[in-house]
């Protein structure tokens, strides 16, 4: 039996101060925040440096297999999208036992860590759109402006999350939040607020688009089953749907032309979808690990 990853005590340490400081480095402020603003750089850039040794450890696993991919559209596409059925972390048991038999609580632990590690799918696309060839910044758009919910408040998607963590009090759960899920939401931002892994946050975020749908409907179904109403798991009931179709559009509209245009693109964006899979299965195998008392 393979062992399972365990996060050592240097690296969980490593995965809360990076999701401390891309709080802090994200969020609006005034220039008072930091008066000493080059003590604030000094410090900016040592994090920084952490993020990108980051970034590049977890490269040098898939560095031979993303290597190794076609470099033309059409079956680099098809590559991609087999990762839904052979990338890391795919038809997990994790997500049928909460669509069937998970309690009301071991989802509560569940979602409440998930939402801790979420980044905000949003905020990374629009990071991601930056300077991107004009077909792939208008696809990157559309997605952004779904996931605002077209205008209308009440379906943007954040907030639509925020909704559920509010009604299932996600925050009174007095648990603490496990480094793996820290160290999906710190990958996604290092790629995407890098641009030297800019086809990368590519790779990522297309493939979350990918995967998602199979896992959103099992956790509805398994809210579903335990009594939650219908507008309190509207993300997964939406998500189940509305990312297949945003995973059709970024192959053909995002990833194939940029593919076509420059070829040497196609391993980086491999190693992003790559990652965000491992990084996933980390999460899963630890949620197992707690929620079904699993050995490492």
């Amino acid at each position: 039996m393979r062992r399972l990853h365990r996060f050592a005590g240097m690296e969980a340490e490593l995965h809360q101060a990076l999701a401390a400081f891309n709080h802090r480095r994200f969020e609006p402020a005034l220039p008072d925040r930091d008066p000493d603003w080059r003590a604030a750089l000094s410090e900016d850039q040592r994090m920084l440096a952490r993020e990108l040794e980051l970034v590049e450890n977890e490269r040098v696993r898939w560095r031979d297999r993303a290597a190794a991919v076609p470099r033309e559209p059409e079956p680099f596409v098809r590559w991609f999208e087999g990762l839904a059925v052979d990338g890391p972390g795919q038809g997990d048991p994790l997500f049928p036992w909460l669509a069937e038999r998970a309690t009301l609580d071991q989802l509560r632990w569940f979602l409440r860590q998930e939402v801790a590690g979420e980044a905000g799918f949003e905020d990374l696309v629009a990071l991601t759109q930056i300077k991107m060839p004009d077909r792939a910044k208008l696809e990157l758009a559309r997605n952004y402006w779904d996931e605002l919910g077209r205008g209308k408040a009440g379906g943007m998607h954040g907030p639509m999350l925020g909704r559920l963590s509010q009604a299932l009090r996600l925050d009174d759960i007095d648990v603490p939040i496990v480094a793996e899920s820290l160290a999906l939401g710190n990958l996604l931002v290092a790629m995407a607020a890098n641009r030297r892994y800019a086809y990368h946050a590519i790779g990522a975020l297309g493939v979350i688009e990918l995967t998602a749908p199979g896992r959103a409907t099992l956790v509805n179904q398994g809210l579903r089953r335990l009594g939650v109403r219908a507008g309190t798991r509207q993300y997964f009931a939406l998500h189940a749907t509305l990312d297949v179709r945003h995973s059709l559009a970024w192959n053909e509209e995002v990833v194939a032309p940029l593919v076509a245009e420059r070829p040497d693109v196609a391993p980086a964006i491999a190693e992003g979808a790559l990652m965000r899979l491992e990084a996933g299965r980390r999460c899963f195998e630890r949620y197992r690990r707690d929620l079904l008392r699993e050995p490492a």
